[in-house]
């Protein structure tokens, strides 16, 4: 094989299906790319961690003769990232080494053999519907802070994707807090199995959202398997394992109920739980929330670094009473909101709260108060 790529064209490939492969590997051929150069100038390079795969494909490169060879992707790509910018690299292969050539610069790489590099078998995947990339952006950061990383419990290490009759709602939950996204059922999405797309998946996933917020992403998705392609055909395609396990019955948890209005800034509120936290510890992560008439009182006691307590001013006309949240929690579901007021939904000191823009917003969410 050999074919000459310009440098930048290289380095952002790299940048994309690198991230794919683990540091550490007891399976060598892992921790390399697969390239493949084809007659008609297209060069396709791929990276798998068996549950993974990320494809992408380069158009109008200089093949000068095709082939297919692994070659370690790390090393790869920290070469690139060196190499002067506007540089041609070539890449070249003979007798189980790849020499990488741009410049002045020479390097000569081992490498393994296409043939042991394994891809993930998608079979059949019935369920196929577009979404604008930036509509998916804005679920994956709605709902994923809220996606556990408990591994014993690995149903929740993921977005939990369904459809009803006209919506399709994304989920995450870790036990102690819940984030839900809806939007408008696409074309195509009838009848979609329930799946839960793991953690690993979708930061990649975001990561190529960032470069393609202006174009539709196509999905691709059985019971088993998910393909996310972006870009047409010189674009970039994810394949992945899907979670296999129940999402609980999430809906269970949203309190519909909760009959006190408190409206606050979710800038002001997210810097006073942040200032009040300073003193927290990890055994004292709770803020203690005083409602009171159109005002909050949030405070934290540490019995190592003393107390604090600021007041935020809110619109609340229930009757008083304290509550406490987790402070980094809390802070979590404050940063997803992006308008100039949040509404909580409040029972009682020991009921889950709702949290939203207002009844017209797509993302939802529910907090477990901690006692304090």
């Amino acid at each position: 094989m050999k074919a000459t790529i310009e440098r930048a064209t290289l380095l952002k490939c790299l940048s994309h299906v690198q991230s794919v492969v683990e540091r550490r590997n007891t399976i060598p051929i892992l921790s390399n790319v697969l390239i493949e150069a084809a007659a008609d100038g297209t060069v396709r390079v791929m990276a798998t961690d068996l549950d993974l795969q990320v494809v992408e494909s380069l158009g109008a490169v200089s093949v000068e003769s095709p082939g297919a060879i692994t070659v370690s992707a790390h090393l790869l790509f920290d070469i690139a990232r060196k190499l002067p910018d506007g540089s041609q690299v070539s890449l070249e292969t003979a007798d189980n080494r790849m020499a990488v050539k741009a410049g002045r610069s020479r390097f000569s790489l081992p490498t393994l053999p296409r043939d042991d590099f394994p891809v993930i078998v998608e079979g059949d995947l019935p369920t196929s519907f577009e979404l604008p990339a930036a509509t998916l952006a804005q679920l994956i950061d709605r709902t994923r802070f809220a996606i556990s990383t408990e591994e014993t419990r690995y149903y929740l290490n993921g977005i939990f994707l369904h459809v009803t009759d006209d919506e399709l709602k994304a989920a995450a939950t870790d036990g102690h807090r819940l984030a839900r996204f809806t939007i408008k059922r696409p074309d195509g999405s009838e009848g979609m199995p329930d799946v839960i797309v793991p953690r690993k998946c979708v930061a990649e996933l975001r990561k190529l959202l960032e470069e393609a917020l202006d174009a539709n992403v196509l999905i691709d998705l059985s019971a088993s398997k998910i393909r996310f392609t972006l870009g047409g055909e010189n674009g970039v395609v994810l394949t992945s394992k899907l979670i296999d396990g129940t999402f609980p019955d999430y809906s269970r948890v949203i309190p519909t109920g909760n009959d006190k209005l408190l409206r606050l800034d979710p800038k002001s509120f997210w810097q006073g739980v942040d200032r009040v936290a300073t003193i927290a510890t990890e055994k004292t992560r709770a803020v203690k929330m005083a409602l009171d008439n159109d005002r909050v009182t949030l405070s934290v006691t540490s019995p190592d670094n003393g107390t604090a307590s600021e007041e935020v001013p809110a619109d609340y006309k229930s009757a008083g009473f304290e509550i406490g949240f987790n402070a980094t929690y809390l802070k979590d579901i404050l940063g997803q909101i992006d308008g100039d007021t949040v509404e909580l939904h409040l029972a009682d000191a020991g009921a889950p709260t709702l949290i939203r823009q207002d009844d017209k917003s797509p993302a939802l969410y529910v907090l477990m108060p901690m006692r304090v």
